[in-house]
């Protein structure tokens, strides 16, 4: 299908290029979202009747594009999420979700501005690309987490998800009886968790 664009349209031409491309893009992307017409006898006369007031709609747009995008340009957002020891998210975060957390710092974009291609579903530190206009565009920092604390370590740079906890007091201690009073089972339980097995000290000789 041949259409005329109404707007800059990334890998496809400017404002008022005629292009041709795939049908179901057209119904499905193009037209309804009001950025192209049927390239029909009427629209091109159509096209030129409205082209000075797209021109002007274009560049409000762009210059408010621009603000908004100057000033979330790099910011932080922490989403806090239950995940797996690994990191794997029990679900994932959205484009829905970042529209909303976006809009609580009180700025507006729309589904259709995050550019993410498919859910955030690890825990980490995420750069999302938002298109806040077809030649606007700007990122943020999305940090997934499972608590604050571990948001906090992942700002830092640290891969929480490899990270392996200090045992507590309590764990320290029953693993030094345990050491003391069956120190065979104790090697088998480190030898079980990867670790190395300690060779029990030699009894003193008293003769």
């Amino acid at each position: 299908m041949e259409v005329i664009l109404l707007e800059r349209v990334a890998r496809l031409g400017q404002m008022g290029d005629v292009v041709r491309v795939k049908d179901g893009f057209a119904r499905n992307f193009l037209l309804p979202r009001g950025k192209a017409l049927r390239a029909t006898a009427e629209n091109r006369t159509r096209f030129e009747s409205m082209k000075s007031e797209l021109e002007a709609r274009s560049l409000t747009l762009k210059t408010e594009a621009s603000g908004v995008a100057d000033k979330l340009n790099g910011r932080s957002f922490t989403v806090l999420r239950q995940a797996s020891e690994a990191g794997q998210l029990f679900g994932s975060v959205s484009p829905r979700d970042l529209v909303g957390l976006i809009g609580q710092a009180g700025y507006i974009v729309s589904r259709n501005q995050i550019a993410l291609n498919a859910p955030i579903k690890t825990i980490g530190q995420h750069t999302v690309p938002i298109a806040l206009h077809p030649e606007i565009e700007t990122s943020i920092t999305v940090i997934v987490a499972r608590n604050n604390d571990e948001a906090t370590r992942i700002a830092r740079g640290e891969d929480v998800a490899q990270l392996r906890e200090e045992p507590t007091e309590e764990e320290t201690a029953a693993l030094a009886a345990e050491a003391f009073f069956e120190p065979e089972a104790a090697q088998s339980r480190r030898a079980s968790e990867g670790e190395e097995p300690t060779t029990p000290p030699a009894p003193a000789d008293k003769s």
